[in-house]
């Protein structure tokens, strides 16, 4: 399974949140799985990779040319796509993925869950996306889907959800026991699930 992993790119964060990445990126390899990150150095982007690769474990990175130009273009990557765009890299990445996981980060990471989220809801894809909700990180994004809920905005049952933990253990549980729905036809087209 392609696992793709959005996550935040700054060193300077507290260390049990960098070591996410190193049990994440353990358990990616050891399982049999392939990391599909950012391509970029710092951060949990960093320890989920290296983590990854030293483990023994495939590493896919996609990187956007304005990141290559600021010379944090990571070098322990199997493939490594360069693209032109933010948004071509979230495209590039939900390609080569079967799931989606947020780790915590900032607008980056937020921008990559928002596209998913969004893009899963309009049918683009059927790739489950799992958020880790580590230490109450993102209780504000739940929040904020509950009062959309409320106010009507999002209809009381949803094709489409992402699906929050709170653990990594929880994570992990849930990317080992994932059960993918069956192909659908769109416009006579079968999308991959």
């Amino acid at each position: 399974m392609n696992i793709a992993v959005y996550c935040s790119a700054k060193d300077k964060i507290p260390e049990d949140y960098l070591a996410l990445g190193d049990v994440l990126g353990k358990w990616i390899a050891e399982a049999g799985h392939t990391l599909v990150y950012g391509g970029a150095t710092g951060g949990i982007m960093t320890r989920v990779s290296d983590t990854a690769k030293a483990c023994g474990g495939r590493v896919l990175g996609v990187i956007p040319r304005r990141i290559v130009e600021a010379h944090r273009q990571a070098d322990n990557c199997d493939e490594l796509y360069f693209v032109e765009t933010m948004n071509n890299r979230k495209d590039k990445m939900k390609e080569l993925s079967d799931c989606i996981v947020c780790l915590p980060g900032t607008y980056g990471t937020l921008d990559e869950m928002m596209d998913a989220i969004a893009s899963g809801t309009v049918d683009e894809h059927r790739k489950p996306t799992f958020v880790l909700n580590y230490k109450g990180y993102y209780d504000h994004i739940k929040q904020q889907d509950a009062y959309m809920h409320q106010l009507g905005f999002l209809p009381p049952e949803v094709q489409y959800a992402p699906v929050f933990v709170d653990t990594m253990e929880q994570l992990i549980d849930a990317l080992t026991n994932i059960k993918f729905k069956k192909p659908r036809r769109i416009n006579n087209k079968s999308i991959t699930i």
